[in-house]
């Protein structure tokens, strides 16, 4: 009688006819590592890149500078004299257009942006929050020269009309609202600065509102709190979170150009006059580097820019440091 047992030596798959070998399946997940290593290493030289590109600008910008910077040194942030005519440069009087411009931006912009932020998700029911935010954001996609345009045919005459008088009328004692007022100088600056940055600090701060756990909400409400007492134990949880909004709203502010070069009136002078003209260092880089004929003039704007690109990306790291500690606690808390 034949034996029905089948040799050793042979092996049939389980699912008959037509299954996957076990050598087409390892080839599969052969060709998945890759894949996936490819994919790896590809994302990877993109993030590489970018580095990169902030290392090359750098570089670039620091040769080109090395005539100011040999010839004028740590002095070239402190002096205030710009005459191109004699070959003299420092940057102080555009530094202090650049800080106080935006120093100004904020006091007018985060008050406000934080009051809009606190409206949508404290205040506001979901079917006005969400298209209100929508049309906070779209502010930031309006381009500067446009904002630029806007100041110098409707803001700068409004103010030397009607604001500026009232506000010497009232404070005209105190010198830094003393001097004429023709509607462009570091206050109009300011301003319209203010309104560019309000979209940019809603945004991020209507999203770490957002993200402070509900369980915090509704620990105060158990505990009897108020509406109003909720939003300020919500408000302290995301301190940090809109702290971060505040200084990427400050950066934006500092690196802006156009509509500051249109109504702050390009005069490099350092003067306690809030209504008086200005300079910054971005509208500086803009009205003159195509008039640099010199060597040493050209690498002294050069080396604003290095000046201003750095400040910029500090305040950004910085920025972005404060909301990622609200984040991460956020997601710690829900594990």
């Amino acid at each position: 009688m034949a034996s029905s047992i089948t040799p050793p030596n042979t092996f049939e798959p389980a699912g008959g006819p037509g299954t996957m070998s076990i050598g087409a399946r390892s080839r599969g997940l052969s060709a998945s590592r890759i894949g996936d290593g490819i994919f790896k290493y590809a994302t990877l030289l993109f993030a590489l890149g970018i580095a990169a590109l902030v290392v090359i600008i750098i570089v670039s910008m620091a040769q080109n500078s090395t005539l100011s910077v040999a010839r004028f040194g740590w002095s070239f942030l402190t002096k205030t004299n710009w005459d191109p005519v004699h070959e003299q440069f420092g940057a102080g009087a555009f530094v202090y257009g650049t800080v106080v411009s935006s120093i100004l931006a904020l006091i007018f912009a985060v008050p406000v942006s934080i009051g809009i932020a606190v409206f949508l998700v404290e205040q506001a029911p979901r079917r006005l929050s969400y298209p209100t935010s929508f049309l906070v954001q779209l502010l930031a996609a309006i381009p500067s020269v446009v904002y630029g345009m806007w100041a110098v045919f409707v803001l700068a005459p409004l103010l030397r009309t009607y604001i500026y008088p009232a506000i010497q009328k009232a404070f005209g004692f105190l010198p830094i609202f003393q001097g004429p007022a023709n509607g462009l100088g570091l206050m109009t600056a300011g301003l319209i600065l203010a309104i560019m940055i309000v979209p940019i600090v809603t945004a991020v701060s209507t999203d770490v509102l957002r993200a402070v756990s509900n369980s915090l909400r509704e620990a105060a409400y158990a505990m009897g709190a108020t509406k109003w007492e909720v939003t300020k134990v919500v408000l302290g949880a995301a301190r940090s979170g809109i702290s971060g909004a505040v200084i990427l709203g400050l950066g934006r502010a500092i690196g802006e150009t156009m509509a500051v070069t249109m109504v702050i009136g390009n005069r490099p002078e350092i003067s306690e006059k809030l209504f008086g003209p200005s300079y910054t260092i971005s509208a500086a880089i803009a009205n003159e580097f195509t008039e640099a004929t010199s060597e040493l003039y050209r690498h002294s704007l050069v080396e604003l820019g290095l000046i201003l690109f750095l400040i910029t990306f500090v305040i950004n790291m910085l920025a972005r440091l404060l909301v990622w500690t609200v984040t991460r606690g956020e997601g710690r808390s829900h594990h």
